[in-house]
């Protein structure tokens, strides 16, 4: 009698490795969620530093334009220092200017090397944040 209760207590202790599977799953969608959340947060992050470059870009030409009597300067580098602190441009996005001073940015997002490797390019305005 004491031998069979012990044979049952000793089954009952423990988990089957059903159960430690199924945890294990769980786990790895779990983990899949944080990752892809996280991802989409660095990418509004992005956009918004892009667009408020590009907004800092055009003020910062409209001053120059009141300071020479109307004229565009001749880069975006000639901005620098009077009017920017810094090259609006990093490794993220790219701030450039045409010859009638509209200012455009474009996002620069890498591809894995699974996906092909190289590099796409999106319009700040036209990304989604």
């Amino acid at each position: 009698m004491g031998q069979r209760l012990h044979a049952i207590r000793r089954s009952d202790s423990g988990f089957t490795l059903t159960e430690l599977l199924i945890v294990i799953v769980i786990l790895g969608v779990l983990t899949g969620i944080v990752v892809f959340a996280v991802g989409a947060f660095t990418n509004r992050g992005e956009v918004s530093a892009c667009r408020t470059a590009m907004k800092t870009t055009e003020v910062a030409i409209e001053t120059y334009r009141a300071n020479n009597g109307g004229a565009f300067p001749a880069t975006i580098g000639a901005l620098v220092p009077a009017y920017l602190r810094t090259s609006p441009n990093t490794p993220k996005y790219t701030i450039t200017m045409d010859a009638a001073g509209v200012v455009t940015g474009t996002l620069t997002s890498a591809l894995p090397a699974a996906a092909g490797g190289g590099a796409t390019t999106t319009d700040c305005l036209l990304a989604q944040p």
